[in-house]
C-alpha cells in the first residue's frame, strides 16, 4: 500500500506542475528516507554509475545533436518548397508533400519541435492562401511533425529499447514497417478528404515559371537527407555500425550538409550545442531521479504488487496489452513520454516478460502509443509548438478539431498492430534471416 501511496504521490505532483526530475527524485527519498533504511541508497551510486557509463545512451545526444544542426541548414525549407512544387497539381497535394517531409525529416532529424514549427512557418500560410480548410492543414501538420517519434532514428526508440532491455538496431529495424504504415494512413484520409471535400484540399497550378520544379532542384533537395538516411540507418541495418556510432556518423554528416548550404557558422553551431546540452542534460536528469523512484519502489514491494496486479486481469494476455496500452494513452494526455518511459514502462516490461510476449513487439506497440501524446489535449507538445506560429486569427480549437482524425488514424495503425504482430517483427527476422543468425 505505501508502494501505491508513493506512485499516487508522484502523479499528483507531476500533474500540479512540478519538475519532473527534482520531484520523481524528492519522492523517492521521502519515501525510502521513512519506510527504508538510509542504507538502502547505498545501491543508487552505482545504479547512477551504470546509466552515465551506457554506451547505448550515448546515442541520445548524437541524435538530438543531429537532428538540430541539420534543422538550423535549412533542409527542411529546400524539401518543403520542392515536394510542396512536386505535389501542387494533385488535389490536396500541399498536404500529401506535408507528410512525406514530416517522413523524410523524421528519418533524417527525429526533432519533433523543430519539424512542427518549420512547417508551421512555411506550409501553414501557403495552404491557407490557396484555400486548404485549417482544420486539415493545422492537423496535417502537427501529426507529420510526430513522425519523428516512431520512424527511425528515434530518442524514443533508444530510450525504450534501454529500459525494455531490446537491442536499440533491432528497435530501429522493427519501427519501419509501422512507420510506413502510419506514413500510408496519413495519405490515404488526405485522399480521402480531397475526393469527396475537394474545397477542403484543392489542386493548384502556377503560372510563374521561375516557380516550376526542375531535375535538378529535385535532386539537390532530396539526395543530401537520402544519402544521411542511408548511412545512419543503412549502417544499423546492415550490422556495420552500432546505433551509436551511426550517430556520430549522422553528427558528421548533418555538420556537412550544414556546411555545403553555407548555414555552419560559429552562431548556429553554438545554438546546436546549447540546446543539446539542455536536452540531452534533462534526459538523463529525469533518466537518474527515475533510477532513484524505481529502486525505493521496488524496495517497497511495489514491483510484486504491480505484478499480481497485472497478472490477475480478466483476459490474460490480451488482457494485460489492451489495459497497458489504455494506461499509457490515457497517461499520455497528461504527462511527457520521457516520464512515461522512464516510470511506468519499467513497471509493465516485466510483466510482459512474465507473459512472455515479445519485447521488441511490445517496445513498438508502445512507441506507437506514445507518438498520440504530443497530438491529445490538453498537453499535446506538438499542438503548441503549432499554435505558437500560427496566424493569430486561427484559434487553438480549430487545431485540436483539425489533429483527432489523426489521432483516431494512429490508434487504428496501433490496433493493426496488435492484431498482426508480423508486422513489426518481419524485417527484424528477415534481416537475422539473411545474416544467417
Amino acid at each position: 500500500m505505501v508502494a501505491l501511496l508513493m506512485f499516487a504521490v508522484l502523479m499528483l505532483l507531476l500533474l500540479l506542475g512540478y519538475p519532473v526530475a527534482i520531484t520523481l527524485g524528492a519522492v523517492a527519498l521521502l519515501f525510502g528516507g521513512i519506510f527504508l533504511e538510509l542504507s538502502f541508497f547505498d545501491l543508487l551510486p552505482l545504479r547512477i554509475w551504470g546509466i552515465m557509463t551506457n554506451f547505448t545512451l550515448l546515442a541520445v545526444p548524437l541524435f538530438i545533436f543531429m537532428g538540430i544542426v541539420l534543422e538550423k541548414s535549412g533542409l527542411a525549407e529546400d524539401l518543403l518548397e520542392t515536394m510542396g512544387q512536386l505535389f501542387r497539381p494533385l488535389p490536396g497535394g500541399l498536404a500529401i508533400s506535408i507528410v512525406l517531409v514530416g517522413a523524410l525529416l523524421a528519418a533524417a532529424t527525429g526533432v519533433v519541435g523543430a519539424t512542427v514549427v518549420t512547417m508551421g512557418v512555411i506550409a501553414l500560410p501557403s495552404m491557407l492562401k490557396y484555400g486548404y480548410a485549417p482544420s486539415l492543414a493545422t492537423g496535417t501538420i502537427a501529426a507529420s511533425g510526430t513522425l519523428g517519434q516512431i520512424i527511425p532514428p528515434s530518442i524514443v526508440l533508444i530510450l525504450l529499447g534501454d529500459v525494455i532491455g531490446v537491442p536499440v538496431g533491432r528497435v530501429f529495424m522493427a519501427a519501419v514497417v509501422p512507420g510506413l504504415l502510419i506514413v500510408l494512413l496519413f495519405l490515404l484520409y488526405i485522399l480521402w478528404n480531397a475526393w469527396t471535400n475537394p474545397k477542403s484540399a484543392p489542386a493548384i497550378t502556377l503560372e510563374d515559371p521561375e516557380q516550376q520544379l526542375t531535375l535538378r532542384k529535385l535532386l539537390l533537395s532530396l539526395l543530401p537527407p537520402l544519402l544521411l538516411i542511408l548511412l545512419v540507418l543503412g549502417s544499423i541495418f546492415a550490422g556495420i555500425a552500432t546505433p551509436t556510432e551511426s550517430a556520430a556518423m549522422g553528427a558528421l554528416g548533418g555538420l556537412l550538409l550544414a556546411l555545403s548550404h553555407r548555414r555552419l557558422n560559429l552562431k548556429n553551431l553554438n545554438a546546436a550545442m546549447l540546446q543539446t546540452l539542455r536536452l540531452t542534460s534533462m534526459v538523463f536528469l529525469i533518466l537518474v531521479g527515475a533510477t532513484a523512484f524505481g529502486l525505493v519502489f521496488r524496495g517497497l514491494g511495489g514491483d510484486a504488487l504491480m505484478h499480481d496486479l497485472f497478472t490477475q486481469l480478466p483476459g490474460g494476455v490480451w488482457g494485460f496489452l489492451g489495459f497497458s496500452m489504455l494506461l499509457i494513452f490515457i497517461l499520455g494526455f497528461f504527462l511527457d513520454f520521457i516520464e512515461i518511459c522512464f516510470v511506468v514502462v519499467p513497471i509493465l516490461a516485466p510483466i510482459a516478460a512474465f507473459f512472455q510476449i515479445d519485447l521488441l513487439w511490445f517496445a513498438i506497440l508502445i512507441a506507437v502509443n506514445l507518438q498520440t501524446s504530443f497530438l491529445t489535449p490538453p498537453f499535446g507538445f506538438s499542438l503548441f509548438y503549432l499554435k505558437a506560429v500560427a496566424p493569430d486569427n486561427l484559434p487553438i480549437q480549430t487545431i485540436y478539431r483539425g489533429v483527432l482524425p489523426f489521432v483516431a488514424l494512429q490508434l487504428i495503425a496501433l490496433a493493426l498492430l496488435l492484431i498482426f504482430p508480423k508486422l513489426v517483427v518481419w524485417l527484424p527476422d528477415l534481416s537475422d534471416q539473411l545474416r544467417g543468425l
